[in-house]
């Protein structure tokens, strides 16, 4: 073989060997895209996530499945997600119909004993020291100071978990209709700390009997209160539930909704 054949085969192999490394790198990308893709595509954007939960994409790397914020829930609000919800598996959720989070606990104590900050507490930590500081500043350290309900208020208000969305059609408010007895009958397992009653600790929702004209049960039991949800003149003087700004998407108002397919519902915050 002569010097020039020899440069030419040689400058041909690696011209092939460069395409070919080109093409395994093309490949790599695109299956490294796939990959992703696939693994977004299976993100189950309709979970609601405990307080604190960060971006959805991140969170479902992020925690761990170690289950603590399931122990130490005391309404026993969080649940883990099943082998069937693909990337999901073993993450806290809550089914609010179930059993919604009703802030009973007044300390988020599902984000105090996440160890991995998927639920992230800081931002709770942030506003109840500022909440405290303007107590301070407007109260005298006697025997009548007590700055852990605005504290407590203030690490509530900021919770995004979802938005409420009410359903007119269905709902007996947008139909000038009231509600008499137990919202979610006498066999529902769910339990509330209601703010209506005055409830010291959460309660079975089948021990509350109303008798209402016309039904606002979702804002009578709204843990938040009148930042979250309130009863709205519709006009002609008819009164329905507006959901607000200050609305957590805690899901007490599915919880104890009274008609069967509930009337109102939580959208999950997607970040």
């Amino acid at each position: 073989m002569g010097k020039n054949d020899y440069n030419l085969n040689r400058r041909q192999f690696l011209k092939s060997g460069a395409i070919a490394v080109g093409a395994l790198a093309a490949v790599g990308a695109g299956v490294g895209y796939l990959q992703k893709v696939t693994a977004e595509s299976r993100i189950n954007q309709k979970f609601l996530r405990p307080p604190g939960a960060i971006d959805e994409s991140t969170f479902i790397y992020g925690c761990i499945k170690c289950g603590l914020c399931v122990q130490i829930c005391p309404v026993q609000a969080i649940k883990l997600a099943g082998i069937k919800d693909g990337l999901a598996y073993g993450t806290p959720y809550i089914d609010v119909r179930e059993q919604a989070c009703d802030f009973s606990c007044d300390s988020m104590q599902c984000v105090e004993t996440c160890p991995t900050a998927v639920l992230n507490f800081v931002q709770f930590k942030d506003v109840g020291e500022k909440a405290i500081e303007e107590y301070d500043a407007t109260h005298k350290r006697d025997e009548n100071y007590n700055p852990f309900p605005v504290q407590i208020l203030a690490m509530k208000s900021i919770v995004k978990m979802g938005v409420a969305k009410l359903k007119p059609e269905s709902c007996l408010a947008f139909q000038g209709k009231g509600f008499k007895g137990s919202p979610r009958g006498s066999s529902f397992k769910g339990v509330n700390r209601s703010p209506y009653s005055g409830d010291l600790k959460a309660t079975p929702v089948h021990d509350k009997v109303y008798d209402e004209k016309i039904c606002d049960i979702c804002v009578k039991e709204c843990p938040i209160g009148d930042t979250a949800i309130v009863m709205a003149d519709a006009g002609s003087g008819k009164m329905v539930p507006k959901v607000l700004d200050g609305c957590t998407g805690c899901g007490v108002c599915v919880m104890v909704c009274p008609t069967e397919e509930p009337s109102i519902i939580v959208e999950p915050v997607k970040s």
